[in-house]
């Protein structure tokens, strides 16, 4: 998998790709509305060039020739126009931004079902500000393309082309002096596009990195303030703040230098125009109608054309947007069901590690050659020191990452040849880290088992040692926990997260230092609530408080990636190792307290 986004400047000029991707992949499907539209746009385009047609009768018949007839018809004429361009411009306009809109929304929820789908390294590479940056920043630059040159670039260059097809009908010849000068923009436009499309995916990464300090600050607000940090963390901000002050401010003078482009191209074609026509009304070959018809229709397409070229700097930046939404739509897990997977068969749900060797995607091993077993229906513990791969082991269980070589089993199916859905149905998961959602204390519980009645969240929570401090809360089980479930103790929480997985109710448990940072009696509270849960199931424990492991049947001691010591408490105590020191360590020393832990097993 793809470890992150592209950075800007990888961004590609080449704009006929991506358009065949977005036309392919997210357009074609309303195609009947886009031929709807663009007959609106059709209709619009003749109206507009209809009425600039009008121009003739009206001055050679009407205020040279006096005739009285045509000057009821054609104000009769140009209302009929009016109402005609009026309704059709409604319709072209809704449709494209009815297809737009759906555009986008189309490609943020495949972009969310990627993300879902996406391994959980993906998650720890890029930071969650970035991600964020692509569905709301990216996704609303996009939507803006597609809304603005989608109805913009349909109707601006139907109506410049039923003009430009008018004054070729009327004098080719002065419809070609009319635009020999446009010609001339065609590089400057192309250069003012390449440099729009790379300041436009500059500030998008900047856009992001910002959302990720807010994200980081806002989560961190109590740290910065206990370190007193705010000054830092200002000066930080202040420096991304004004890195994107000058990207925008460069992209908005690089936008404006198509107008005067334009403008300067657009009166010099005016001015060859009157130049070529007025001598050839002073020759008699051409009347004065025919002459105003001519300009009105030149004047006429000047501005759409004008609008195509300012559209077409709107047009990079949501293709910029486009290409770094597709780098995410792109990115494929390395974690999947192989071909052939058959759902996991649980008959006692013993896990197997044999000889397993894992990285991080660096040199070093995080687990070397490790090989353990959780016995059906027992507790297993590991312990030892911070980074010794206890949560590693542990998370390769469920497969959120996968072995670089030897094989986890359960109930002795490799995990590999299983799907994940399954897998990951057959495991419980506790950790330190809670991950509550800004729901109420009910939904919250229910995501152990999706539509899960009343009684069984209940039933859950009771088991869980939640439901009276539940009802306690201003509105029960419909409290709104706050985010990350900031409105209740560490204690709530992790009950919380007990009583989600006693609803999901499942045969394989994993507790990653679930008690680790409670107080004594929060610590109390929890550990009787998992006892509860670990009854009856297949449980690895990690642990740094040897106090919750004592009863394990099994502890693994791990150091530097690799299984030190396999034993009960009582056994490892009276091996003198490596178990032993950590014992000592947290217990200091005391003879008396070895003595004590060791007598029940003696006896």
């Amino acid at each position: 998998m793809s470890a992150e986004p592209a950075k800007s400047g990888e961004f590609s000029h080449d704009t006929a790709p991506l358009l065949r991707r977005l036309v392919g992949e997210f357009l074609r499907p309303h195609l009947g509305k886009m031929l709807l539209a663009f007959a609106a746009m059709g209709l619009v385009a003749g109206s507009t060039a209809a009425n600039a047609w009008l121009m003739q009768p009206l001055l050679d018949k009407v205020f040279v020739e006096r005739n009285e007839e045509l000057l009821l018809v054609i104000p009769l004429a140009v209302i009929a126009l009016a109402v005609i361009k009026g309704f059709s411009g409604y319709a072209q306009s809704v449709l494209m931004t009815t297809i737009g809109q759906r555009l986008v929304a189309d490609i943020q929820q495949k972009l969310f079902a990627r993300m879902m789908r996406a391994d959980l390294a993906y998650f720890h590479a890029n930071p969650t500000g970035t991600l964020i940056a692509r569905f709301i920043n990216d996704a609303g630059l996009l939507r803006g393309c597609a809304t603005n040159v989608l109805a913009g670039i349909g109707k601006e260059a139907v109506t410049a082309a039923f003009l430009v097809a008018l004054m070729f009908y009327q004098d080719w010849v002065l419809a070609i002096i009319s635009f020999i000068a446009f010609p001339l923009a065609f590089q400057p436009m192309r250069r003012i596009a390449r440099r729009m499309r790379r300041v436009s995916a500059n500030t998008q990464v900047e856009v992001g990195q910002f959302m990720t300090l807010l994200n980081q600050t806002f989560q961190g607000a109590r740290h910065v303030k206990a370190y007193g940090m705010e000054a830092y963390e200002k000066a930080r901000a202040g420096a991304v703040i004004e890195s994107i002050y000058r990207l925008v401010e460069r992209s908005q003078r690089i936008r404006a230098v198509s107008s005067p482009l334009m403008e300067t191209l657009g009166g010099i074609a005016v001015a060859l125009v009157i130049l070529y026509g007025g001598h050839q009304v002073f020759d008699g070959t051409r009347t004065p109608g025919a002459f105003f018809s001519f300009v009105t229709a030149l004047l006429l397409a000047y501005q759409p054309m004008k609008t195509l070229a300012g559209l077409n700097v709107n047009l990079q930046e949501g293709l910029a947007a486009a290409q770094r939404l597709f780098t995410v739509l792109d990115v494929e897990p390395d974690i999947f069901d192989r071909p052939g997977a058959k759902n996991l068969a649980i008959a006692g749900g013993a896990i197997h590690f044999d000889a397993v060797r894992f990285s991080y995607g660096n040199e070093l091993n995080a687990l070397n050659a490790v090989s353990l077993d959780v016995p059906a229906g027992k507790s297993v513990a590991l312990v030892g020191a911070s980074g010794a791969g206890k949560s590693t082991i542990m998370n390769l269980i469920p497969r959120f990452y996968e072995v670089s070589a030897g094989a986890v089993t359960i109930d002795g199916q490799d995990i590999r040849d299983v799907t994940l859905a399954s897998l990951r149905g057959a495991i419980g998961l506790v950790s330190q880290e809670v991950s509550l959602f800004d729901d109420t204390v009910r939904a919250n519980i229910a995501y152990g088992k999706f539509g899960a009645s009343d009684a069984e969240i209940e039933t859950a929570a009771k088991s869980a040692a939640a439901h009276d401090f539940i009802l306690a809360l201003p509105q029960g089980y419909d409290t709104m926990v706050g985010e990350h479930g900031v409105k209740l103790s560490g204690g709530q929480r992790q009950r919380l997260s007990i009583a989600r997985a006693m609803l999901k109710n499942a045969p394989i448990l994993l507790l990653d230092e679930a008690t680790s940072s409670l107080d004594t009696e929060s610590e109390r509270q929890v550990q009787s609530a998992l006892n509860t849960l670990m009854h009856g199931r297949t449980t690895l424990v990690i642990a740094h408080r040897l106090s919750t492991v004592i009863e394990a049947d099994i502890i693994y001691v791990v150091g530097d990636g690799r299984i030190l010591e396999r034993g009960s408490h009582a056994e490892l105590l009276r091996r003198d190792g490596a178990y032993a020191r950590l014992h000592a360590l947290q217990f200091h020393g005391g003879g008396a307290v070895r003595e004590a832990a060791e007598a029940p097993a003696q006896a």
